[in-house]
This record gives structure tokens, C-alpha cells and sequence, in this order.
């Protein structure tokens, strides 16, 4: 449960981390087109570093042991990540997982690390390194090879060349790999971007084919400016898809953690706060993006507003993660954060408004719905339908955290999942909670979707949070 407190703007504001997301590697061994980093509005990565040198990584060992102290932290979370954070090598993966432990040794905090890869670099001498030090594995699939190389694919050799070779056939040996008997307790999961091109139900079901601990299902990253493919129009591309697959999922025993679906889920039973995706709830991630220059962001995702949108303006050697924590521009969040189209829809305490960047643009800054508020809307209301309906199939999930009547428990094993039914009591004990006003009868769903069609673009905008 993120530490939060009321923000000047009536929204909520972080107060601790507990996520520490490490750019250990600038650069990637694939050429993405839908890329977040290399692919949209930001251009930060080309003045950094490739890896992240010994001397950040010391100092940024040094800020995350004294936040985690200072907070009394009982678990930390340490995501390896890029660019392909396996680029950085054996030794300096080794290296800075050996430091955080020891770092935190002796202390009340749990440390629990991990990797995000696209796994061409997985080979047995790497899971033995992951291994040793105890890294957890998620990779990036998107589905069957169509599906997958649609979109994940090696740069060109030479300019000019077109795109570049495929890379399923690689990601599908990393996963064999990992899911040999010695490295199986590594795996994670697996990340998905939605493309509605592909088929929902296909795409699932090859996902499912690797045996997989989870999947969560990521939705590219885009403004109101520069919406994602297929969101303009009034339609529901994303949240068709998404319904379709979770069909699949829910007709078939729920037989894998879905991080996505297994939140709204939660959300849906229990009200607003943390469902454990960033698409959706009321609450923030308690996490920190750290560059390999050192430099500290707040999200990813804002790398799709502008250009340095996602930074903080501190640095590791300059701020702790409590000072960067008290500037002025720290990120609102919570419904005190959003525009009245959003107070007014009877689904903003499960959607929470979904992810900060995908609500920039239309000369409002982040004074909009979310982009992808109808697909959002129509994946909510599907699910709810679903659960008024009950499970198909309520013995199956019985070994995998049901209750004594089959049906799955408020949610889940996974540490990405996390259950919030002691919600109201933790922010009752740590939050003085206030959430604005809204009109005792909304108004319908049509007349609110009405409100977020475009409006003509403004240039007085900064793409600062």
C-alpha cells in the first residue's frame, strides 16, 4: 500500500517509495516501433550513458538504502530495466544486485530484485548470475510470431535496409530456458502490448502455451496530441480486445494471474485504491524511475507527453529520494487530481482516471479523461457484468488462492497483485482522505463520453507535469 498524503491541489501525493526502477542500461538490442523510450516524445536517452557507471550505481545503492531506512520499509522492490538491462553484462548485474543486499543486510527491509528483458540475452551463463543472486524474470511476448514480430523486431543491419529481422524465435528459447526445472522459480511473467491487429483470443492463448506465473496485458503509450492507433473515431478498439481475452481467461478457469483483469477485479468487489495496475485504481505505484546518468523520473509513461516530461529535476547525487519526493512538481494523484468529466462518471473509483501521461494534451495538460476512457469504460463494465454473472467455473482456481467456495480470493500471490481489502482502514490510519464532491445522481455514460471528444488542439502547452 503506497504511503501517501493530501496534495496542495486536493489530490494525493507519494510520501515513500517502494519501487526502484533501474535504468541499468540506455540502449536495446531490438528496434521496437511502439517503444516508449526511443519511439515517442522523449529524446533523453541519447545524451546518457549506455550503462550505468559504477559511480551512480554506488551512490544510488547508497539513496535507496537510506530512503528504506528511513521509512522503515518491510519489502523494497529493485526492477533491472532500459533499454535491454541484460546489455549491461554478468559482472555489472551481479555487481549492483551483491550491493543492494548487502546495503539493506541486517535491516527490517526485505529486498526483492528483478528483471525486465526482452530475453535474446538469456543464455544459461546469465540465468546462473540471475540465479545466484536471486533476480526474478519477466519478459516482453506479444504473442504468436505474428503477433510478436509485428512489432518486436532486431534493428537493421545497415540503414536502409528495412526493418530488421523478427525476434520470437529468440524470445521463445529465453522462455524454454527459463522454464527449465533449475531456473523455473525466476519466472515472473510476461509483459503483452495490446495491438488490436492481433487477435485477442490467439495472443492469450500463445501466452498461455509458455506456462507463465502472469500476464499483464500493457496498452501503448499516448496522448490526446498524439493518440495511440485506433482511439479516434468513438469507438473501443482496446477494450473490445482486452474483453475478448479476458473471456478467454474467465471461461477457462482463470488458469494464470492476469495483473490487469485480476485489479479490476478487485476494484469492482472492494472500491477505489490500489488494484495493483497502473491502468486503473485510485492509488499511485510507489515507484522511481532511475536513468543511468543518475537522473530520477517519476514514470515512464510520461516519456509519451514531451520531451523531459518525466523528470523530476534531481538526481542521485544531488537529491535523496525524500527531497525529490517534496518538490513543488511532485505528480498528483487520486480523484482529487481529476478533471470533472472524470469526478462525474460512476466508474472513476475503479478506473481512477487510468495512467497520468494518457490524460495530457488538447491545451488542458493533464485536465482531460484518458485517451483510452472508452476502452477503459467498456472493459470495466464488461467485467462487472461477468462477476454479476458469477464464475463458469468456480472449482478451478481452488489451489491458486480461492476460498472454501472455489471462487478466486481478493487478489493474489503475486507481489504485483495486491489485494486491497484493508484499503479503507490503512487510509483512514494514514490519510486525511478527501474526495470531492460529486453529483449524487451521475449523469449516463453517453453523456460523459460526450464530454471527452476532442477538442481543437491549443499550443500553449509545456508537457510538464
Amino acid at each position: 500500500m503506497p504511503r501517501v498524503s493530501l496534495g496542495p491541489g486536493g489530490g494525493t501525493v507519494l510520501r515513500a517509495l517502494d519501487q526502484f526502477v533501474v535504468k541499468l542500461h540506455s540502449r536495446c538490442n531490438l528496434a521496437c516501433d511502439y517503444c516508449y523510450v526511443y519511439e515517442l516524445r522523449d529524446t533523453g536517452w541519447r545524451g546518457r550513458p549506455r550503462t550505468m557507471p559504477s559511480a551512480v550505481r554506488d551512490r544510488l545503492v547508497l539513496r535507496i538504502a537510506e530512503h528504506a531506512r528511513r521509512h522503515r520499509l518491510r519489502r523494497i522492490r529493485v526492477i533491472l530495466h532500459g533499454g535491454e538491462p541484460l546489455l549491461a553484462g554478468e559482472e555489472v548485474i551481479a555487481g549492483f544486485a551483491e550491493s543492494v543486499r548487502h546495503a539493506l543486510a541486517g535491516t527490517e527491509t526485505e529486498v526483492r530484485l528483478a528483471v525486465q528483458s526482452n530475453g535474446l540475452l538469456l543464455d544459461e551463463a546469465m540465468l546462473e548470475v540471475l540465479l545466484r543472486h536471486d533476480v526474478r524474470v519477466g519478459l516482453s511476448l506479444d504473442g504468436d510470431q505474428e503477433a510478436h514480430n509485428r512489432h518486436r523486431r532486431r534493428r537493421p543491419r545497415r540503414s536502409g535496409d528495412g526493418r530488421g529481422a523478427g525476434s520470437h524465435q529468440e524470445t521463445v528459447r529465453a522462455l524454454a530456458r527459463l522454464g527449465r526445472p533449475r531456473y523455473a522459480g525466476l519466472f515472473e511473467g510476461l509483459l503483452c502490448t495490446v495491438d488490436t491487429a492481433n487477435d485477442p483470443v490467439r495472443t492469450y492463448d500463445a501466452l498461455v502455451s509458455h506456462r507463465p506465473p502472469a500476464i499483464d496485458f500493457l496498452l501503448p503509450d499516448g496522448t490526446w496530441d498524439h493518440p495511440p492507433p485506433g482511439t479516434t473515431g468513438g469507438t473501443a478498439p482496446y477494450g473490445a480486445w482486452l474483453a475478448a481475452a479476458f473471456d478467454r481467461w474467465w471461461q477457462t478457469g482463470r488458469p494464470v494471474h492476469v495483473r490487469l483483469f485480476e485489479a479490476v477485479i478487485s476494484l469492482c468487489r472492494y472500491g477505489g485504491g490500489s488494484g495493483g495496475s497502473e491502468l486503473v485504481g485510485t492509488l499511485p505505484a510507489a515507484a522511481a524511475v532511475i536513468e543511468s546518468d543518475g537522473t530520477v523520473a517519476w514514470t515512464d509513461s510520461l516519456k509519451a507527453v514531451a520531451d523531459g516530461a518525466g523528470n523530476t529535476g534531481g538526481n542521485v547525487f544531488s537529491h535523496s529520494f525524500d527531497e525529490i519526493l517534496a518538490l513543488p512538481e511532485v505528480p498528483e494523484y487520486g480523484t482529487g487530481s481529476l478533471c470533472r468529466t472524470c469526478l462525474m462518471c460512476p466508474l472513476v473509483d475503479i478506473c481512477g482516471g487510468g495512467i497520468r501521461a494518457h490524460r495530457y494534451g488538447r491545451g488542458n495538460g493533464f485536465g482531460n479523461p484518458s485517451v483510452y476512457c472508452r476502452d477503459l469504460s467498456l472493459l470495466i463494465r464488461h467485467i462487472r457484468t461477468r462477476l454479476d454473472e458469477g464464475s463458469p467455473h468456480p472449482s478451478v482456481r481452488r489451489d491458486r488462492g480461492g476460498d472454501q467456495h472455489g471462487q478466486a480470493s481478493p487478489l493474489a500471490l503475486s507481489d504485483e497483485v495486491r489485494p486491497n481489502d484493508v484499503f479503507p482502514g490503512r487510509v483512514e490510519a494514514n490519510l486525511a482522505y478527501t474526495r470531492p464532491e460529486v453529483a449524487a445522481s451521475h449523469k449516463d455514460l453517453r453523456d460523459v463520453l460526450r464530454d471527452i471528444e476532442p477538442s481543437p488542439m491549443r499550443t500553449d502547452r509545456t508537457g510538464r507535469p
